[in-house]
């Protein structure tokens, strides 16, 4: 593990024009895994070869390692920019906060404060005088925030900022069955997910934006990953959802069963069935029969090979993500595969 003292070293190196190597969180990319870790009597030994359980615990360590590593080298760049700007001006860092966020922060207007304590809905109870002057001290604090970012990121987009550090990149694949948007698109998105999980609905807007803003360019497969101790309704819903897909309906069902808020029993199942216009004797022949569960199985010990232990997981090109995460921190990993994606076509003879 790195500390901060040696990526600070890094980077006053990086701003002077270094060029510097940086393999941390690279252990488990396709071009390693062909390395040979070891050998017996000439025969390789690669990390495919090592245990389930242990590739699953790698993936995961790589995985913090790289996010622990990237906080703490967005602050340092922020700090190096800050300065940079600061000693242009020949003005102290706090001298430049307080001129381009502090006084241009202000201070919230009532009728400002009024309009955030009333688009917080039922999240507040208390009247609005008791609560005016937090809500008031809560805006500016929000503004405050806005305007640093924006200063850091205009400074950012001025300077010569190269980022050596690389996210974890697995080999993960789509369900080419399963897949919605362009399959051909430049970055798709692996969801390992189940349908009675209340953060896997929650982020199907976020995803369904996504498709939309970035058409053509993004795709998002589906891959199961019922957490079946915990949601014991997960695993048919799964299996329901491939028979679904069996009439070609997969992505309608899908739709349903996450409007369905969890409902999910077998009742509801059939009528979810009947719903999508799916015919109903070959959809309960496909699901007594257990059809899909073997491949269900495939995508959960796929799912624990690359390091999930949650839903929903998400590997974007490869690059891992948990959570309902909003629609900004896809957005970065999408643009900066973008835009990686454009330069090889630029530079490729």
């Amino acid at each position: 593990m790195f500390h901060t003292s040696w990526i600070e070293c890094s980077l006053i190196l990086l701003f002077l024009g270094g060029n510097l190597p940086f393999q941390a969180s690279q252990s488990n990319t396709p071009e390693q895994q062909k390395k040979p870790l070891a050998t017996v009597n000439g025969v390789a030994i690669f990390e495919t070869d090592l245990p389930a359980d242990v590739r699953s615990q790698l993936a995961r360590i790589q995985n913090q390692e790289y996010e622990l590593i990237s906080r703490a080298l967005d602050g340092v760049v922020q700090e190096k920019l800050l300065e940079a700007e600061a000693k242009t001006r020949k003005i102290s860092v706090k001298e430049l906060i307080q001129q381009e966020v502090e006084d241009k922060a202000g201070v919230p207007t009532p009728a400002e404060v009024k309009a955030y304590y009333l688009g917080l809905g039922e999240k507040v109870t208390r009247p609005f005088e008791e609560v005016e002057l937090q809500l008031a001290e809560s805006l500016r604090k929000a503004k405050i925030q806005a305007l640093r970012q924006a200063l850091v990121k205009g400074l950012g987009d001025k300077a010569e900022v190269t980022i050596l550090v690389r996210p974890p990149r697995l080999d993960v694949r789509p369900d080419l069955n399963r897949i919605k948007g362009s399959p051909k698109a430049p970055v798709m998105i692996v969801e390992f997910s189940e349908f009675q999980c209340p953060y896997c609905q929650s982020v199907q807007p976020t995803l369904a934006g996504l498709l939309a803003k970035y058409k053509g360019q993004v795709g998002v497969s589906f891959r199961d990953f019922p957490l079946r101790q915990i949601h014991p309704q997960a695993q048919a819903a799964a299996e329901a959802a491939r028979c679904a897909g069996d009439q070609g309906k997969f992505w309608e069902y899908h739709d349903l069963l996450f409007a369905a808020s969890g409902k999910l029993d077998s009742a509801s199942l059939v009528q979810y069935a009947k719903n999508a216009a799916i015919n109903e004797s070959a959809f309960k022949t496909c699901l007594d029969s257990g059809k899909f569960r073997a491949a269900i199985e495939q995508d959960v010990q796929e799912g624990r090979r690359l390091g999930v232990t949650g839903t929903p997981a998400f590997f974007i090109n490869g690059i891992f993500t948990s959570g309902a995460k909003s629609a900004a921190a896809f957005e970065k990993i999408i643009d900066a595969e973008l835009t990686a994606a454009k330069s090889r076509r630029v530079n490729s003879p």
